[in-house]
């Protein structure tokens, strides 16, 4: 776990430092939102077509960020040094998973009031702790999928294409259950916790990609 904290922490500060990634997500999603805003033509939005807006937006976004990952370790020599180096080297997908998750959740501090003000009808407050739960769950997914795709791409000339490409058919499934999720919780006077069904095919998903990505990742870090 040392390792863990060692690369997670050196990506940290390395974004605070150059703001690179998280102020490009925010921005994305601020100007995607403005744009359904007016693109739909409607004062507000609820139920299942705000779901749709919201889960679209922040898998866009984090594209930018998946993107992103892994190009200070290849412009740099980072993954030479660490497979030099006497560690696991699955350390280094959970870092990187642990600091995309990082930046999804400040993404989201942002992106979730801006969506209330631009687009969605009823109040979040009610329902904000089924949401947060529902965003926590579909970021863990898009971490390790973003991870695990992110180290195949940026072996790769066009690795800004072969990221979306790989990764947006492997997360079709766990954005589908986000948008199920967090739908009956944009209908005014609708219970406050998401459906227990779509939560659990959430979990799921993040579980098993989890151990698939942890089974294949040495590979891709040594290819």
């Amino acid at each position: 776990m040392s390792t863990v904290w060692a690369v997670l922490r050196k990506d940290l500060r390395l974004e605070l430092r150059t703001l690179e990634t998280v102020p490009a997500m925010v921005l994305f999603s601020l100007a995607t939102f403005i744009i359904f805003h007016f693109a739909l033509n409607q004062t507000t939005i609820a139920g299942q077509e705000a779901a749709g807006v919201l889960t679209a937006t922040v898998l866009f976004a984090a594209m930018l960020g998946i993107n992103r990952l892994f190009v200070a370790e290849r412009e740099q020599g980072g993954f030479d040094a660490f497979l030099l180096a006497p560690v696991d080297r699955s350390a280094m997908l959970l870092a990187k998973a642990a600091g995309l998750f990082v930046f999804l959740a400040v993404l989201e501090v942002i992106a979730v009031p801006a969506f209330q003000l631009f687009l969605l009808g009823p109040s979040m407050g009610p329902v904000l702790p089924g949401v947060i739960l529902v965003l926590a769950l579909a970021n863990l997914g898009l971490a390790v999928i973003g991870t695990l795709v992110s180290a195949i791409a940026v072996h790769t000339r066009a690795r800004d294409l072969i990221g979306p490409v790989i990764g947006l058919p492997l997360l079709i499934p766990a954005l589908i259950a986000t948008a199920r999720a967090t739908g009956p919780l944009f209908v005014a006077g609708h219970s406050a916790s998401p459906p227990g069904k779509w939560l659990a095919i959430l979990a799921l998903y993040d579980l098993v990609f989890a151990l698939l990505a942890y089974a294949v990742f040495d590979f891709l870090l040594e290819d």
